[in-house]
């Protein structure tokens, strides 16, 4: 399926402040962006750099008082994602130097304190992918998914306390529980088409038999059309917008919609 989706960011600041956008998707082995563009209004000038994980960020210095930045991009994405129960575990001293890093506890993902809960989740599962989707279960089931029960600095072992969060505190606590396992985990932001409501979104992958999954506790059932836009440890990795002084977001709309729909 073809989507095109972006978003419109209004913010202010007191004096010029610097800043990181991670607001361009990159071509890949689940999209094919077709067109991708950031406009700031007042214009103001940019440049892209890539990231430790592969990540487009766009760096500039947005000047004093109100700035619109907006992001358009048109990908061609997969309608489903793979699952693959049979998948095996894979050793870590077999693993892929480049996975290894998202192995280690972050600062939202305590994975060396949720051993615990990690076995109990997934204590009928074979080692891998089986235990994957078992976190995944556990968490869609025993997560309450509530606005305003966390904020930036809720880690995965908060959610694991208290049972309630947003599809941040869902992908750290999945991320969290594989990491314990010795599965790498990634978390991911990025866009889902027919998401409700609309927003920009995360969820988690995690790599088992010879390549990373897509998981995403906060949906009933498996879904595609995805729009992947970042990928890190963490939350702290992937957010849109690092400042690097005092900015204030105004205002923010998403939107992603089907382009044959978009033509009529």
């Amino acid at each position: 399926m073809i989507l095109n989706a972006g978003c419109r960011i209004a913010v202010e600041t007191t004096v010029p402040t610097a800043v990181g956008l991670m607001l361009e998707p990159m071509c890949g082995a689940a999209q094919l962006i077709l067109h991708s563009s950031v406009t700031i209004d007042p214009p103001t000038p940019f440049f892209d750099i890539i990231d430790g994980f592969g990540n487009s960020v766009q760096r500039l210095v947005l000047p004093e008082g109100r700035s619109v930045i907006t992001a358009e991009t048109s990908a061609n994405v997969h309608h489903a994602i793979d699952e693959h129960l049979d998948a095996p575990f894979v050793l870590v001293q077999d693993l892929p130097y480049s996975v290894l890093q998202f192995l280690l506890p972050s600062r939202f993902c305590q994975s060396d304190l949720l051993l615990e809960l990690a076995v109990k989740v997934t204590a009928q599962a074979a080692p891998g992918y089986a235990q994957v989707a078992a976190i995944r279960d556990w968490i869609h089931q025993n997560i309450e998914y509530k606005y305003g029960a966390s904020g930036p600095t809720t880690s995965a072992l908060d959610t694991a306390s208290s049972r309630q969060g947003v599809c941040r505190d869902y992908a750290h606590l999945g991320i969290s529980l594989c990491r314990a396992l010795r599965i790498p985990a990634r978390m991911v932001s990025g866009y889902l088409y027919q998401l409700e409501p609309m927003d920009l979104h995360v969820w988690f992958e995690a790599f088992v038999g010879d390549r990373w999954y897509t998981i995403d506790a906060t949906q009933n059932a498996p879904r595609g059309n995805r729009i992947i836009v970042g990928y890190g440890r963490d939350a702290a990795d992937i957010a849109l917008m690092s400042p690097y002084g005092e900015v204030t977001l105004k205002e923010m709309s998403v939107y992603v919609e089907a382009a044959d729909a978009a033509a009529h």
